[in-house]
């Protein structure tokens, strides 16, 4: 009886720093999206994670070894709070002027919802590590083909479709549209329209 009271705490202490520990990463990885959001990648640093956080660098150090690291961690949670469009649901939609219908909207939603992140992104995207900017970009080249997907246009009327499409898609049109331009997403949404089928011709 002895031997087992001796014993038994060990198994909830464990649990219990695994618990804390967890916690104190959850914090780190959230002060890590708040500075990204209003400072920017380019002015995050370790020390003022570990200051929004209440933990010391070497604590931040501890739970990720180095910028990058954190960077996909945050990358990681903030897209999971803030799913991007995912351009596989447009597959199915066979007309190619629906489906940039239905994607443009889509998109330009998730940009009024994410705009402060994507603005101090993009502006700071030489701070981005290169695997985290590759995937970003990456995301919008795949975007871009699965709208060209199915098109009839041929030769310089096609290369002018897709220089449509992709400038509708990019957040800079969006925020150009709508931040310096006045519009709304919706009004934003029916230019690009209108600019991809002139292109189409």
């Amino acid at each position: 009886m002895c031997s087992a009271n001796i014993v038994s705490p060990r198994p909830y202490r464990k649990t219990k720093r695994a618990l804390t520990e967890a916690e104190t990463r959850q914090r780190i990885v959230e002060a890590t999206v708040e500075l990204h959001e209003t400072l920017g990648p380019a002015k995050t640093t370790i020390k003022a994670i570990a200051e929004r956080a209440g933990v010391q660098r070497a604590t931040v150090y501890n739970h990720f070894p180095d910028l990058h690291v954190l960077f996909e961690a945050c990358n990681a949670h903030y897209y999971e709070r803030h799913p991007m469009p995912d351009p596989t649901s447009w597959v199915g939609i066979a007309s190619p002027n629906e489906r940039f219908r239905v994607a443009v909207r889509e998109l330009y939603r998730w940009y009024e919802e994410t705009e402060a992140m994507l603005s101090a992104g993009i502006r700071d995207i030489d701070a981005v590590p290169p695997a985290a900017r590759e995937a970003f970009f990456g995301y919008f080249r795949h975007v871009a083909r699965s709208l060209m997907t199915g098109r009839r246009e041929r030769g310089r009327v096609r290369v002018r479709t897709a220089a449509a499409v992709g400038h509708a898609i990019s957040f800079v049109t969006w925020h150009s549209l709508v931040r310096e331009g006045s519009l709304t997403s919706e009004e934003a949404a029916d230019l690009m329209e209108a600019m991809v089928g002139a292109a189409a011709g």
